[in-house]
């Protein structure tokens, strides 16, 4: 199991680092895919385990994939094992994608259901609810979800409680091969979605509403494949752009959508950083200058983002005085908060509230990540510990981000994989 051995810097961070292509996005690009016969192409595809794990998964359906650079090309005329099975499904939630386009074009699959980061229960309720809505029927059985229809789903209205980009995909996919016209409300508004509409309508879907909370999806009888980029991974940027701040250095994220990332940029500009952008780059500067206190909460987009609460708090231990982070998507997600406080951050949890003590010297020590951005964030705080800090369960990070202890290397950053 690799691990990192992260060494203090000597210097502030410092440079241009490119974005790769978002992974919350080309997962549900990928699973898009079968809802045509023929093949599919994707652009700016990251290089990562998840991306390998969803076309092993593609695969494992009887999808043929091939790739070169970061451009994958999915043919689904072999698509007729209708399953994706507990081996794979266990190690990325993304996996659970394929069960709406599955059972909408085929009219039944069995998925199992998932795994992946180990924070907190998050149920796929919301997707079997949103299916159910459209038509389906459902069945929860030995660890698999089974899907089935009779001929199409008919269609229908589903509200969706709270707002999930996960359920969003699944039931917006689904909705585009059924029958009749569909009305997905309190709809995921995060780019990831706004990504896959467009994936959709050029493979030939109907949809209204891009953009909103309320997205109207008029089923058609087949879609054809669709060729399309993804876009760049906003939180693969705002990572980059924490170690900055955390060092007292100056990033520039390039090939980059910064409106993607306002809420944390906003951020960066309460605690007193130079924040400039442009069309594609977005750039930090923190030297010189003394990092004021800030209270954070998450929200669903446009809000600041859950997926940069861990790194966020890193940050926050090289902010002097009080800070707070309050994570309201997903309330248990502070597992990094013990091993940060083993690197001697000064963290005091509250329900679903952090109160972050910084300024205070760090030391280096063996920690674990317990998710991809935990993992973030524990290299982070290892560059300006005192001494080395070594990482494991880094196969957490692989997931998410690509190439990322050469692109913090570029930026003057010294991390050492090791390999066991």
């Amino acid at each position: 199991m690799d691990r990192f051995i992260v060494h203090p810097i000597t210097k502030p961070l410092e440079g241009e680092v490119e974005v790769s292509g978002a992974k919350n996005a080309v997962l549900a690009q990928m699973a898009a895919a079968l809802l045509a016969d023929g093949t599919s192409r994707i652009t700016n595809v990251p290089h990562l385990r998840d991306t390998k794990t969803m076309s092993d998964v593609l695969r494992v359906i009887g999808c043929r994939i091939d790739g070169e650079s970061h451009e994958l090309r999915i043919d689904t005329h072999g698509a007729n094992h209708l399953e994706a099975p507990y081996e794979l499904v266990k190690t990325m939630r993304a996996s659970f994608y394929v069960l709406g386009p599955l059972v909408a074009r085929f009219g039944r699959c069995r998925v199992s259901l998932p795994g992946g980061c180990a924070w907190g229960p998050r149920p796929v309720d919301l997707h079997l609810k949103g299916l159910e809505a459209l038509g389906a029927k459902v069945n929860v059985t030995h660890g698999y979800v089974e899907a089935l229809c009779d001929g199409c789903l008919p269609g229908g209205k589903f509200d969706f409680p709270i707002s999930s980009v996960g359920a969003t995909v699944n039931v917006l996919m689904a909705a585009t091969l059924a029958q009749g016209t569909s009305v997905l409300s309190n709809a995921a508004i995060e780019p990831e979605i706004d990504v896959l509409v467009d994936y959709l309508l050029g493979m030939g879907a109907k949809i209204s509403g891009r953009g909103t909370r309320t997205l109207i999806v008029e089923g058609v009888d087949e879609l054809h494949p669709g060729d399309a980029p993804t876009i760049p991974d906003r939180i693969e940027a705002g990572t980059f752009l924490a170690g900055a701040v955390i060092t007292h250095g100056h990033v520039k994220a390039t090939k980059m959508c910064p409106g993607h990332l306002g809420a944390l940029l906003d951020v960066f500009k309460e605690m007193g950083c130079k924040v400039t952008t442009g069309s594609d780059w977005a750039d930090v500067d923190a030297r010189g200058i003394t990092l004021k206190p800030v209270s954070v909460t998450t929200h669903p987009y446009p809000g600041f983002p859950t997926d940069l609460q861990a790194p966020l708090m890193a940050v926050f231990t090289a902010v002097p005085g009080s800070s707070l982070i309050q994570d309201t998507v997903y309330t248990d997600r502070f597992k990094h908060v013990a091993e940060l406080q083993r690197l001697g951050a000064d963290i005091l949890l509250t329900g679903n509230t952090a109160r972050v003590t910084g300024g205070k010297p760090l030391q280096g020590a063996e920690v674990m990540a317990s998710d991809l951005r935990a993992a973030a964030a524990l290299v982070l705080a290892g560059l300006v510990s005192d001494g080395d800090t070594s990482v494991s369960r880094i196969y957490h990070l692989d997931r998410g981000y690509e190439n990322f202890e050469a692109k913090m290397a570029k930026l003057g950053a010294s991390i050492t994989r090791v390999v066991e």
